[in-house]
This record gives structure tokens, sequence and C-alpha cells, in this order.
């Protein structure tokens, strides 16, 4: 299973859902995490081959993060949080465990708060579970 993370900066124009979809599928992922959304509400969507889960960003149209996941393995989606407009997870049930994607949007000046609640947000997960952390 591939999985990849990319900063889209925004989703927002017209036809970039689609093109983003277009592009994980060329790659031939089944999960990808991105980045800056840009979109004020938050769900499920369909997009080509793709289930895109996404989260509200902030009140200016920045921010949120999503994950595209394909339709060949959205049946393994155990859960999908967003925890803040910079951080989000998806949990997959596989056959042995569980896979925990942790899907962040790293600030780019040091913002303590960020990182304790990534460090938070991490410590909550059972120990026994595979962390991957995307940013």
């Amino acid at each position: 299973m591939s999985f990849d993370t990319w900063n889209v900066w925004s989703l927002y124009r017209s036809g970039s859902l689609s093109t983003t979809a277009r592009e994980l599928a060329r790659h031939k992922l089944y999960l990808g995490g991105v980045q800056t959304v840009k979109w004020d509400t938050a769900g499920p969507v369909r997009a080509g081959d793709f289930i895109f889960f996404y989260g509200k960003g902030n009140e200016d149209y920045q921010l949120g993060t999503g994950c595209f996941v394909h339709h060949r393995i959205v049946s393994a989606v155990k859960r999908v949080e967003f925890v803040s407009d910079r951080t989000s997870y998806i949990v997959l049930k596989v056959r042995w465990c569980n896979i925990i994607a942790l899907n962040v949007q790293a600030p780019t000046e040091k913002k303590i708060n960020f990182y304790e609640e990534l460090e938070q947000v991490f410590d909550h997960f059972p120990k026994y579970h595979m962390k991957e952390i995307v940013m």
C-alpha cells in the first residue's frame, strides 16, 4: 500500500479536486494526505477513484487537511478525525493491526502549541498500532 502527502495550496479552485485525484491515481497511491485544502465545510466527497475526507479550515479559508482514500481500501477506514485546521488522522484496519496515518501541516514559524497538540494526539494512540506521520 503506497501513501504520500502533498501540500496542494488550495482545492478551492475549480477542477483542482479532480486534478489531485488523477495525480494520485497516476502515481498508484492508495492513501494521499493533503494540506492547505482551504474549504469552509467538512465531510467526504467522491473524487475519481477516491473518497476525499476533508476537515474544515479556519475562518479565513486557509489551512485545512484532508485525506484521499482509494475506493479499494475505503472499507478499511475505521475512523477519520480532524483535530484542528492543521492536524488530522485516519485509522485503517488491516489484517494484523491498525495503521494510523497522522496528517499535519507544520507551521513555518515555531509554534509551541502546535507541537504540544501533535504530541497529545500521538500519545493518545495505543502503543501497539502502527503509526505514520505525513507532513
